[in-house]
This record gives C-alpha cells, sequence and structure tokens, in this order.
C-alpha cells in the first residue's frame, strides 16, 4: 500500500505496517532529523542495509526523558543502531566558549533542544532499557571519534571509551558501510557478544579476555595511566593515530580497568565500484515530509543539490578529525556515477540549474597522493603537503577538470560551483595553470574561500598546514588568473585563533598583517578542542605528540579572547581588550597615529598625549615566520577579500 511517505524508510510502527512488516531487523537511531541524502550517515548506512535484504526502521530524535519511543517501534530483531546525527552532540549544542546554542540546523525547523547532550550515550542507555537482550552499536561522529579514552572539553578532563558509558556491545568507527554489513551478516548467523565484532574491521569493542585479539596487536597506555600522567595522553594519541591506515594498521588494545578496548585495524576503503554503488542509491535527497509543517530541515540547503565525488584527505591538518575518522587515504567515485546523480538532480522539481558542490573533505582531490600509498599504506611520520609537498606528491587535477567539464555540459545546468574546502597547497604544487583557470572561470562567484588559518610559521607549525609563503605564492597566482580572465574576484580566509602554540605575539603579527593589507576578517573561528584530533591533545596535555615536546597552549577566557580581538581590532566593543593584549605583548608601538598603528588613542587614555610623529615608526611585519621584519612591505592590492571603504 503506498503511503504519503512512500520511498522514506519507516519512521513509525504505521509505516511499518503499510509496508507490511511486523518487526524490523535494525531500528536506527539517530540525534538529527531524517534526511534520505547521502551527505547523511544515517540515510548512507540504513539505503546500504536495505540494499543487503535487511529490513530498517528509522528512529529520530527520540525523547530523551524516557524509552517509550523506542518501544513504540516494537522490537528489533538484530540489533539498535545508534549515533549523534552528522556532527558531535555537544558541538551542536554548544560554542568554542562553552555558551548553549540556541539553534540546531539538523533538527526541524532549526531549533535546538530536540537532542540531548552526549546524545550517543543516552540514546544507548535508553535502548537498553527498552531491549535488555538486544545488542546495541554505536556508530557516526560523535562514538567514531570517541572510541579511546578521550579529553572532553566540556567537562574538562579525560573520559573512557564511549562503549564503557553507553553499555553498548561494540562500535564502528570511520565509514561504516563494510562494518554494518560484516555484523549484520554475524547476526543473522547467530553469533553474540564480541564473536560479532572481533574479525571485523573498522570497529571497536571491550571484553575481558585477551583470546577475543583477532589481529596482531599493539598496546597503548591505559585508562588509568592517562588519567595520571598528561604525557601519557600524548603517548596514547600518537599510537592510535599511527594505526590509522587500512594497510599498516594494527589493532590497539587500551586497558580499561579489568578490561580491554580493542580498536580492530581500519575498514578497508570502498572501491570506486562499492562507492559508486553506495551512491547510486535511491535516496529520497530531501527531508522525511512530516517536518513540513515545522518549516523543514535547514542543513538540506547547501547539499540538497551537492555531490560527493571523494572520501579521505591526505591534508592531515592536526585540528581535523578527517585523519582520525575518514583516514587519509583518497577514494573516489567514477564520472558516470557522479554524472547519473547530477542528471536525477537536474529532474527534480526545486532545481533552479545550479549544482552547488562537486566535493567531499576535500574538493579537488581525486586520487591518493602517490602510487606508494596504494601497495604500501601512507607514511606514518611523514605528511603529503606538510610542512611543504612531498617530492612522490602527484598534483594533477586533469581528472577532476574533466569531470567537471562534463557536469557543466549536462542540460539543465547553468552553473556548477565549488565549494568545498580546496587545498590551496595541492593547487600550488601543480605548476598547470588549466584548472586554475576553469575555476575562477566557472566555478566560483565572486569570491573564493580558502584555509590559510594563520600567517605566523609558527602557528602553522602546530595546526600541520604549510609556510605562509605557500598562500603569498597562492594569492598572487588567483590575482593573476583573475586579471587575465578580466574578473574582479576576492579570497575570503578562513582563520583561527588560540590554537595550541599560537602565542599572543603570533596574534599581534597576524594582525599587523590584516592591517598592512587593509582586511578585518569578519568572524574568526576560536580553537574548538573537539575529540579525537592531534591538537585536542595538544590542549589538553601542553604536549606535541608528534614530538612529545612542550607547547604553549592559551586556555584562559582572557587569553583566548585577547587573540580573538586582535584579528577584529577595528571592532569598538573589542577595543579594550585589543589595548590589553597590545599592552601584555609589549607592542605599545601599535598604539597611535602612524599608518602601522591599529588603535587610535582617545582623549583621556594614557597614550592620548602621543603625537603621530611619536608613534608609528616601527614597520609593519611581513616575515613568514614569528621573527620580526626590519623593512616595510612593498605596497599592493588589497590582498583577502573586499576592501572597505575609506571613511
Amino acid at each position: 500500500m503506498a503511503t504519503a511517505h512512500d520511498g522514506f524508510l519507516p519512521i513509525s510502527k504505521q509505516d511499518m505496517v503499510d509496508r507490511g512488516w511486523y518487526y524490523c531487523d535494525f531500528l536506527l537511531v539517530t540525534g538529527d532529523a531524517y534526511v534520505d541524502h547521502p551527505s547523511f550517515g544515517t540515510a548512507v548506512i540504513s539505503r546500504v542495509l536495505e540494499d543487503a535484504g535487511y529490513r530498517v526502521a528509522i528512529l529520530s530524535q527520540p525523547d530523551f526523558r524516557s524509552e517509550a519511543d523506542f518501544l513504540a517501534m516494537g522490537r528489533p530483531r538484530y540489533a539498535v543502531l545508534i549515533n549523534g546525527g552528522n556532527i558531535d552532540s555537544m558541538v551542536a549544542h554548544y560554542t568554542a566558549a562553552k555558551k548553549r546554542r540556541h539553534d540546531d540546523s539538523y533538527s526541524p525547523g532549526g531549533v535546538g533542544g530536540r537532542r540531548p547532550d552526549r546524545a550517543v550515550t543516552v540514546y544507548a542507555k535508553l535502548a537498553r532499557r527498552a531491549f535488555p537482550d538486544v545488542p546495541v552499536y554505536l556508530g557516526g561522529l560523535e562514538a567514531s571519534l570517541r572510541r579511546f579514552a578521550h579529553y572532553d572539553y566540556w567537562a574538562d578532563r579525560i573520559l573512557p571509551t564511549i562503549l564503557q558509558d553507553a553499555g553498548a556491545d561494540g562500535l564502528m568507527f570511520g565509514m561504516g558501510e563494510r562494518s554494518v554489513l560484516e555484523i549484520a551478516a554475524n547476526l543473522r548467523a547467530g553469533k553474540r557478544g564480541a564473536e560479532v565484532v572481533r574479525q571485523v574491521r573498522g570497529t571497536a569493542y571491550l571484553t575481558r579476555d585477551k583470546e577475543d585479539i583477532s589481529f596482531p596487536a599493539v598496546w597503548c597506555p591505559s585508562l588509568e595511566e592517562v588519567l595520571a600522567d598528561k604525557k601519557q595522553y600524548a603517548v596514547s594519541v600518537k599510537i592510535q593515530y599511527d594505526q590509522q591506515d587500512h594497510i599498516t594498521g594494527k589493532a590497539v588494545v587500551q586497558p580499561h580497568g579489568r578490561r580491554l578496548l580493542v580498536q580492530n585495524p581500519p575498514a578497508l576503503p570502498l572501491t570506486t565500484q562499492e562507492m559508486d554503488a553506495v551512491y547510486g542509491l535511491p535516496y529520497q535527497r530531501t527531508y522525511h515530509p512530516s517536518y513540513e509543517a515545522e518549516g523543514g530541515v535547514p542543513a538540506i540547503a547547501e547539499v540538497q543539490f551537492s555531490i560527493i565525488h571523494n572520501r579521505g584527505c591526505f591534508g592531515g591538518c592536526n585540528f581535523c578529525s578527517l585523519a582520525f575518522h575518514q583516514g587519509r587515504f583518497i577514494s573516489s567515485r567514477s564520472h558516470e556515477s557522479v554524472l547519473a546523480e547530477a542528471r536525477r538532480i537536474a529532474q527534480h522539481p526545486d532545481f533552479k540549474g545550479y549544482i552547488h558542490d562537486v566535493g567531499g573533505p576535500t574538493a579537488n582531490f581525486r586520487f591518493p597522493a602517490c602510487d606508494k600509498q596504494k601497495e604500501h599504506g601512507l607514511c606514518r611520520d611523514k605528511r603529503c603537503l606538510f610542512p611543504r609537498a612531498c617530492p612522490n606528491l602527484k598534483a594533477d587535477h586533469s581528472d577532476y577538470l574533466t569531470l567537471l567539464r562534463r557536469l557543466r555540459a549536462i542540460p539543465g545546468v547553468k552553473k556548477v560551483f565549488v565549494r568545498s574546502g580546496l587545498r590551496y597547497d595541492y593547487m600550488m604544487a601543480d605548476d598547470n595553470d588549466e584548472f586554475f583557470l576553469e575555476l575562477v572561470r566557472y566555478h566560483i562567484s565572486g569570491q573564493l574561500k580558502v584555509a590559510p588559518e594563520h600567517m605566523s610559521d609558527n602557528a602553522l607549525y602546530y595546526m600541520g598546514k604549510p609556510s605562509f609563503d605557500v598562500y603569498e605564492r597562492f594569492k598572487r597566482r588567483y590575482e593573476r588568473i583573475n586579471k587575465k580572465l578580466g574578473k574582479k574576484q576576492y579570497l575570503v580566509p578562513y582563520l583561527m585563533s588560540s590554537h595550541p602554540g599560537a602565542e599572543l605575539s603570533d596574534a599581534v603579527h597576524l594582525a599587523e598583517y590584516l592591517h598592512s593589507i587593509g582586511y578585518m576578517p569578519e568572524q574568526v573561528q576560536d580553537f574548538y578542542p573537539t575529540p579525537g584530533t592531534l591538537s585536542t591533545a595538544m590542549y589538553y596535555s601542553g604536549i606535541d605528540p608528534r614530538t612529545m615536546k612542550p607547547v604553549y597552549v592559551a586556555k584562559t577566557p582572557e587569553d583566548k579572547a585577547m587573540q580573538r580581538a586582535l584579528l577584529q581590532w577595528r571592532r569598538p566593543d573589542k577595543r579594550a581588550l585589543v589595548i590589553r593584549a597590545l599592552q601584555k605583548a609589549g607592542r605599545e608601538d601599535l598604539i597611535g597615529y602612524g599608518k602601522e598603528c591599529l588603535i587610535r588613542p582617545r582623549k583621556g587614555e594614557q597614550f592620548a598625549h602621543l603625537r603621530a610623529r611619536d608613534t608609528g615608526s616601527r614597520p609593519a611585519p611581513h616575515g613568514r615566520d614569528r621573527k620580526r621584519s626590519d623593512s616595510r612591505p612593498a605596497k599592493r592590492k588589497a590582498g583577502w577579500a573586499k576592501p572597505k571603504k575609506k571613511r
């Protein structure tokens, strides 16, 4: 019997009955609203299971005060699968300053409060109460990044593996298509307990028996050791990161009291054919119709007419969770698969001719960084683009360019945008201007967003980003190409303050540079210590896990606020903070009337007696590291974005 929700998976008992179901095999619980689009993990996992012949029901944002919503769907035959949503529930709820957010783009109407804090743990406990004898497995970003003992920024302490708090039977980390199908097959075969997951790559579980460890393993410091010693926490994170390659990675064991947390090696990446099959499943590409009355789900806006063509990122930024979740190995779809999706998009009644993005974690990666990675895995203690491009890197945009050209030629497509992160350092490693020219000509509109994050090489080192010199050369190349094409388009940078290793002097250095080019960012991202990143380990331990050397960390609210304020020095509400920061940094020379000064004194202030000839004599720096330059920067056009008109 067809229903109003035909095409979506069941979200209620009535939907199941309408399909002729009197039970489901899996109950998939999520902290997001139900959006059946391949940008949402819930949609992908549910469709993969459905394609394999399993009955899947979706329980979206259940009432977290009781197990009633779980019971309403009936007991699943095999397991309850739980994720917190597309992002960690704590990140969804709190800013970097730990202030509560009022909105939630993954909830109906964009209204916050529809999911609990630590959603995965809360849902797992409710599932246990509802179905004591049914296995519970965790997945998604929140579980994946909390699979080991981890620093939790919101509690400001080390927490054990999420498996311990949630009381779940196991979890899937990374991209879960292979793992969930193996778990489903084992459950269908009647396996129970650790037997279900112990030989499944891309999973983690707790056990009391060393005999349950099925893969060659390395051991990392225990929960008790990392609680007692921050250095041991840094050691544990380094060991965990070293084993995240699908070719060379071993199982990682971390004792938790009398139990052992076992992380099996990462799952093998999907082949091109397998990715094509996953993205060719019958997604409805929108939110469930039941949310229409509440205004829909805002998160669909940016992705509804976007296409994912790759997975993984060999960029390896220390503040990014991708290396610990999707991994650094690049997998990609075929041109035919991407084109078929674009043609389906072009037939959508709401499509206006604009494909919003053709990307992924990093838009311009189509293949592994070098041929060696396909056989031998990724280098353990080296990065492909940091501190500079590896000599073995194959920087080639020709395949991606061909794909974009073919997409532009589809009838009904007016423009194809590239809005995912572009690695400008990878573009600079490619001497051929062909891709750069067509990117500027066809695939951006007025501005190009990139992520230099900082301009101090000291800060960039701890971020795992290349020298600022690479960005400067990219900017000049961008300006040259725009001039060649007769266009006037701008660069909009993502900048980050207070990253571990970044000192107050680095923030002053960046502010001077921004001032010298006539640009002040409207938004600045304060470093956010989220679970599972190297930068978060630095923040908590004060140690760089890569070198085991001490690292400066701006932790107090005032220190963080001063770094942030320096990057927005013109804002009246930041004035007092900027003055305090300059005084603390010993840079009162930047308070005065000279053109290099950030702050002009006001009547009654201690600096008001200064005259123009007394200040501003110190030149603005333009060096590529923390050392101050002794020469004035050459005059040039305003750099990153459209300059404000002078008053």
